[in-house]
């Protein structure tokens, strides 16, 4: 005997609405909701006296290239900067070398153009976490011709011409994932310098001026993140961290000597 689809579909509906058969199972991306993954959040912060900013370039050194521009204040290092009040360390990388999960929400970023400024002959941010998916955009506000140099073992190096006042920028690639940051120079300006971390994957982030950071939609469970910063480099390889599913997890202060950051 025929039944017609109409009948059968009906027929489904009903035993549907009494429980008595499944829907299809969720898609794999329903799934991976939220409940899957969680947050961390930390402080970094000193343990001790650490010196004072040093001086790059005195007010009206003559001798520097581009004096007018370069030496109408002092200019202070941003190597190490302490929150006076807090004792928190700005400038701090902690990130996963590598990612086996991410969260669907977070697969591609949401903003695929990063700025990297020269302004008063410094490079703005001073630190940068760029993701492989994205386009770095370097620009220059100062008057004078910069260059930037940027060399690593793995991406492909590069080192341009950055005319006075570019804001159109100059848009730069970086392909794979790298170990550690990089340092970005300028060669016209010796005493520019900045780092950038390239990774492909979103699990990184940078203390600010409080030494505060967080970092998002982690996957649940244990972790080991890398600690790094410039002046010794790496403060920890394996620093890990038990991710709880729905939840934050504050690391509190993760103390530094200052020892370890002046090698002193």
């Amino acid at each position: 005997m025929h039944v017609p689809r109409v009948v059968l579909a009906m027929f489904f509906a009903i035993l549907l609405a009494w429980g008595l058969v499944r829907s299809e199972p969720k898609s794999r991306a329903a799934d991976e909701s939220d409940g899957a993954f969680g947050t961390i959040m930390g402080q970094f912060v000193v343990d001790g006296m650490v010196p004072p900013q040093r001086v790059l370039v005195a007010k009206g050194d003559a001798k520097i290239n581009d004096a007018a521009i370069c030496a109408a204040a002092d200019l202070l290092s941003d190597e190490l900067l302490v929150d006076a009040e807090t004792g928190g360390i700005a400038n701090v990388f902690i990130y996963l070398p590598k990612a086996a999960k991410i969260a669907p929400k977070l697969k591609s970023s949401p903003v695929k153009e990063v700025e990297f400024d020269q302004k008063g002959c410094r490079f703005i941010p001073h630190v940068l976490f760029v993701r492989t998916d994205q386009t770095v955009v370097v620009k220059s506000a100062d008057g004078c011709s910069h260059n930037t140099k940027f060399a690593s073992t793995r991406n492909d190096p590069f080192n341009f011409s950055v005319p006075g006042n570019e804001r159109k920028g100059t848009p730069v690639k970086l392909k794979l994932a790298e170990k550690q940051p990089v340092p970005v120079e300028c060669s016209i300006h010796n005493w520019m310098r900045a780092h950038w971390l390239i990774l492909d994957h979103p699990y990184a982030a940078i203390s600010d001026p409080q030494g505060q950071f967080t970092i998002t939609d982690l996957p649940a469970g244990e972790h080991q993140f890398t600690i790094w910063h410039e002046m010794p480099g790496y403060v920890d390889r394996t620093y890990k961290v038990t991710v709880k599913a729905g939840q934050v997890v504050d690391l509190g202060k993760i103390v530094i000597p200052a020892a370890k950051l002046t090698g002193k």
